[in-house]
Parts: structure tokens; sequence; C-alpha cells
């Protein structure tokens, strides 16, 4: 056996961790991990040690999805007490660090009156002092930069913290990542790995480039322990190989919420990649196997944990050539560097690409442009859209953007044309400002302000007035976290009468009613440009999209 080929399989599940908690954006860069850990993860902890069956109650309730909730039926609290005060014991400087933030926006706001900064230097918090530098806007209101570059350099990033816990999965029910710890479970394992770590790329390779199990054991330390786990999860049986597309066109294929591969001219571009797993299920889906040994480019729309989930970005990482981000140079905590992100997570290959630029390669053309909304009016510089001039096409991707200002898209479609492919996401009901930027918020909102400042995507009104803006021909609503595997970091569950359903039912109808291609994307779906024409008919029919928009409202 020893001699034996062996391919991970397919269904192994990896989720990254940061001390325990699901990694995401957030928890990466210094400064907002530390308000996460103490914002986020011992509030919840406690909430926890002290109402297991309140936590138990609030997670069986869909009015309570999303929420602050522990998922463990109320149980397993010894081991909740366990990692809180080991969270404590051991991330002693990052709790430092996040009083030290709430501490210096005191001071600025005491003290900080429109005369210079200079004399305020020496009373900020010495955890901070040579990692921030003190500022005014155009109106004299105090603030701060973070010097993040010198934080991933300092003891405030912590790397030992993070590690992946891989297991089999068979399914798409996973509790949600921002309010459950993943504590262990038989059929897991707990890999103490940071995630700039080669062999990462190397274990992800074994998908695709099998190794002997010797070869493998060598690879990452298996313990006897564990060792028959490990090995369960390698199989000898090949995947099957990937068909690229070699039409002369250009080919698109939906694997679920803003994921989009597009393939011309040689050239592969992924959108906000989050993927499922390889398992049988009811509903159909593109999966990792779906995907090209080389991806040329990933491009991420913006810093949400929906749209750069590092659970697949890790396990992409050795086949992506280049990475494309918003840039940002502001040094808010609410707007962290993405590029500086993912470089400490091991990626090397990050452009950050300015509004209105472009990516030239070869007959294709990225050009990033600019993205409003959705950010609780944060002033927020890590987002973009995307308009892309391929294979004789030009799609646009406009993720989350809320179309709240419509002369933006009027100057862009002066300077850069009509579109025939419009994708949009219409989650235009989304949650309060602080459900995500809570911890990164060191003066709290009043609840009528919270509630007033929301997550949210285009309504009808304001994703008809781009498609009339841009003379599309083909629209099509992602994005709004309806497919299974995606409820673990979504929590949605729309009916008829949700206001994002109500919306984009009335744009699918007036855009079918002009005679455009209108669909609500859900599961899969695949578009050639260079198909016979009979072929792209049947694709758009009515039939077909009805049944799209079933599958979703009809969601338990």
């Amino acid at each position: 056996m020893t001699d034996e080929r062996l391919y991970l399989r397919q269904n192994v599940q990896v989720e990254p961790l940061v001390d325990q908690w699901y990694a995401w954006s957030q928890l990466i860069p210094p400064a907002t991990a530390a308000r996460n850990i103490t914002e986020r993860h011992l509030k919840i902890m406690d909430s926890y040690l002290a109402m297991p069956g309140l936590h138990a109650s609030a997670v069986k309730n869909p009015k309570m999805l999303g929420g602050p909730f522990v998922d463990y039926d109320g149980k397993r609290v010894d081991e909740i007490r366990a990692l809180r005060d080991a969270t404590i014991r051991n991330r002693s400087e990052m709790l430092t660090l996040s009083t030290a933030l709430t501490e210096l926006d005191i001071l600025l706001s005491s003290a900080a009156k429109g005369f210079s900064l200079h004399p305020l230097y020496a009373s900020v918090p010495a955890p901070l002092q040579g990692y921030v530098e003190l500022t005014y806007d155009g109106h004299h209101h105090p603030s701060f930069r973070l010097l993040e570059s010198l934080l991933y350099r300092s003891r405030y990033y912590q790397p030992s913290a993070q590690s992946l816990m891989l297991s089999l999965t068979t399914g798409d029910d996973r509790p949600f990542v921002l309010s459950t710890p993943r504590l262990p479970l038989p059929g897991h394992v707990h890999l103490p790995i940071p995630f700039d770590d080669e062999r990462i790329d190397a274990l992800f390779r074994l998908k695709s480039q099998p190794q002997s199990w010797a070869a493998i054991r060598a690879l990452i330390d298996v313990n006897h322990e564990d060792e028959d786990v490990w090995r369960s999860f390698f199989t000898s049986e090949p995947p099957r190989p990937y068909r690229a597309y070699t039409g002369s066109g250009l080919r698109w294929r939906y694997f679920g919420h803003a994921c989009v591969l597009i393939e011309t001219n040689g050239v592969s571009i992924l959108f906000d990649p989050v993927l499922s797993y390889t398992y049988d299920s009811q509903i159909s889906r593109y999966t990792y196997l779906d995907l090209p040994d080389t991806i040329d480019y990933v491009l991420i729309t913006h810093n949400h944990i929906d749209h750069i989930l590092f659970e697949t970005m890790l396990q992409l990482r050795h086949k992506v050539r280049h990475i494309v981000v918003g840039r940002s140079s502001t040094g808010a905590l609410h707007d962290p560097s993405l590029a500086l992100t993912l470089r400490a997570c091991g990626f090397r290959n990050v452009i950050e690409l300015p509004e209105g630029h472009d990516i030239t390669d070869g007959a294709v053309t990225i050009t990033g442009l600019p993205f409003l909304g959705e950010h609780g009016d944060l002033a927020v510089g890590t987002k973009l859209g995307y308009l892309i001039h391929a294979g004789g096409e030009s799609l646009l991707f406009l993720a989350d953007s809320c179309n709240v200002e419509p002369a933006l898209y009027t100057h862009i479609q002066e300077q850069f044309g009509d579109v025939r492919v419009l994708f949009i996401g219409m989650e235009c009901n989304g949650a309060p400002m602080s459900w995500l930027y809570g911890p990164l918020l060191l003066q709290k909102p009043e609840r009528a302000i919270d509630e007033s400042r929301r997550l949210s995507g285009s309504n009808y009104e304001q994703a008809m007035k781009i498609v009339d803006t841009f003379n599309v021909k083909d629209v099509y609503v992602y994005a709004m976290g309806q497919e299974p595997w995606l409820n673990y970091v979504m929590s949605i569950k729309y009916t008829e009468a949700s206001k994002p359903i109500v919306e984009s039912n009335r744009l699918l109808s007036a855009c079918r009613a002009r005679g455009i291609t209108a669909e609500r994307l859900f599961g899969e779906k695949e578009v050639a440009s260079d198909a016979p024409e009979e072929l792209r008919t049947s694709w758009d029919d009515p039939a077909g999209i009805i049944m799209s928009e079933e599958r979703i409202s009809g969601a338990p």
C-alpha cells in the first residue's frame, strides 16, 4: 500500500481557523482581529456560558438566523469555557490592542479640537505608539490611520493562532461561522499550520497530483492517533479530467452566489470564489472539479465573507496566477487592506487595481469600476465592480452595488459604452451595519442610525436604471445567498414575500417584457457566446427561469 498513488478526496472539507473560530477577512489583520476577539468572540462565549439554553432555542428559530448564538444545542459548555480562558491567556496582547484602540478614540474625541495633533502623539496608548498616524478630515474631525504594514510585522500579528480543520462532508449543513467556534469532533483532524505555509499548496495539489501514503504522511506529519482519519481522506481513484473551453468566443459558468468562471481565448477569470465540495445532492452544481488547472485571474469584488472566502482561496492558491482586489490605503479600522491580508496568508501574486484602470491580457481587458453602497455608508476603498471585454462580449459584474447615485453609471457608460451582460446582486434588505462591522465601530451607533445604514444591494428601480443606462441585453441576478452550501456564511432564508424576491421578480418581469433575457441564478448555469442560436435560446427559455425562481423562493 505504501507505493499506491493517492489523491485527496473531493469531499474533504477544510475550514481555516483562528483560535478555533472560522477564519474570515476580519480575523487576519491584527487590529480587526483584536476587535473581533473582544467585541464578538468573548461576548458570544460569555453569553453561552451564562445561558446555553437560550442559545439552543435561538439557533432553532428562523427569525434568529445569523445571530450571535452558539450552535451546540446548549452542550459542550466546559469546552467553550476552556476556549474562552485560553483566548484570554494566549491572546493577551490582542486584548490590549483592542483596548488601546478604544482609548485612542476617546483621546481624539476629547482632546482633538482642530488644533495641531502633534502634541497628542505623546498621549497615544503605548500599544499603538508608532503604529498610527493622527489625522483630521476636511471638516477638522479627528481620526487616525493604522500603519497596517507595520502591524503585520509586529507582535500583534500571530499566525500561531491559525490552523486547518479537515473532515469528510456529505451535505450542506454547517454551523454559522460568525457565532460558533469549531470544537473537536469525531472524524475531524486539526492541522496546526499557518496560512502562509507552502505545505497547504502541496496538500491541495493532491486533488490532482497523487503521492504515495509515505510521502503524504511526511508532508503533513501525521501522528499515530489520527492516522486512520487522515487515511480516509485519500483515494486511489483519480478525479475526472477538466474539459476546458476551446471555442472562438466566450463561456461563462455560474458556480453559485457571486462565483462566475469566464473562459475565453485561453484566459480564465474567476469571480469571488465560494465553492461547494463534490458529493451527492439533489441540487446540481459546479464544484472544485469544474475549475481549470490554472486560473489566470481571481477577481474579488469586495471584502465581505461571502465574496472573499479563505476556505476556498487557500485551496485554490497553488493554481492562481493573479488575484485582483480594490485598492485601500486609508488605514481605517473598518477598511483593512485586502492586499496586505492576502499577502500575509501566502498569496504572492496580488494586484491592487485602482478604479478606472485596466488589466489587458491578449484580447481580454479587465476594468475596475467604482462600487457604491452595501457598506453602511462607511468609507471603504476595498471594493470594485468589473467590466470584462473578451470574446466579442462585454460583461458587467456589479456584485452588491447599490445604485444610490444613477449618475455614476451614466458617467461610466459614457466612458466605456454599452454592455451586453449584467450580473447584479439584489439583496436589498441587508443586515444593519453593526451586524458585520459592529466590533470595528469604536463608538456604538444609535439603534435607529444602525437600522438605517444597512448592507443592502440594489432594489428594482435601482437595478432597472442600470439596465437602461447600459442598454443591457442579458440580465442575471446573483449573489442572493440562496444556495444551501452558502448557509454557513449567509444564514438567509427567503419566502415569496421577502423584499429581495419581490424586487428581483419585478426586475425579471420588466426585462422579459422588453425582450431582455433575465434570470435569477441558482445552483449552476453555463452560457457560451458561440453556441448555436437554438441552444442559447433554450438556455434562456422562460420555463427554465421560472423553475429557477421556484427553487430559490421555495427553499426551506
